[in-house]
């Protein structure tokens, strides 16, 4: 029997489209940062390689920073659904427990359903809920493993905007083109994204386009 791949594992810890999130997220980290930092290169090789550090060391960060907002997002998810089966189970009247069960779900379950499947479950997942023993609430390591594919995604992304500098001299024009970069890629991540959202493609593709257009105006406009 084969071990399940690590990467593939790695990669099925969070949802296609938070994945496809944190891809957006760190792209504007690096275009923003990148441009706001003020750095004028001016083709000074010592300019540049602070550049690259900064970049990466940006992302380095907030990666970490997300990825740890995500454990504790879904650990506080886990002790909120504690508390309801507490208060479920708690509850002496079975109506309001039901009425717990029913507002609980009803978000989560489409408005298709008719009344009396809608009504059939709702009982079924009290009982549930009644007869579950309730565990207490830690990380696991499938939410490390989350954390950290959220850290390794956000900091990938700073690795298209240092290649420019690594393969052209002008360190000017190796900026206008890691910027171009970026913002094609913003493109690219604003087209996938929106076909999980349902959103429309190029009309989500070209926003996040426009909006990295719009920080590399912002700066040069500045003088960065």
């Amino acid at each position: 029997m084969s071990r399940p791949n690590p990467i593939l594992r790695l990669r099925e810890s969070i949802d296609p489209d938070e994945r496809l999130g944190e891809v957006l997220f760190g792209l504007i980290m690096v275009l923003s940062f990148t441009l706001g930092a003020g750095i004028e290169l001016a083709g000074d090789r010592e300019a540049t390689r602070e550049l690259l550090i900064a970049a990466l060391g940006c992302n380095v960060a907030w990666g970490v920073i997300d990825g740890a907002l995500l454990v504790m997002s879904r650990l506080s998810e886990r002790g909120r659904l504690r508390r309801l089966i507490e208060s479920i189970q708690k509850t002496a009247s079975r109506e309001q427990a039901l009425a717990m069960v029913t507002r609980e779900l009803d978000g989560r379950i489409p408005a298709v359903v008719g009344a009396p499947l809608r009504a059939a479950l709702d009982e079924q997942v009290l009982e549930r809920l009644q007869e579950t023993k309730i565990e207490r609430t830690r990380i696991g390591l499938d939410d490390l493993r989350a954390g950290f594919a959220v850290f390794l995604i956000v900091f990938l992304t700073a690795l298209p905007a240092v290649a420019p500098f690594l393969a052209l001299r002008d360190a000017l024009f190796a900026l206008r083109a890691s910027n171009a970069v970026l913002i094609a890629l913003l493109f690219v991540s604003g087209w996938r994204w929106a076909g999980y959202t349902g959103a429309s493609r190029w009309g989500t593709g070209l926003f996040m386009m426009l909006l990295g257009v719009g920080l590399v105006a912002v700066a040069i406009a500045l003088g960065g």
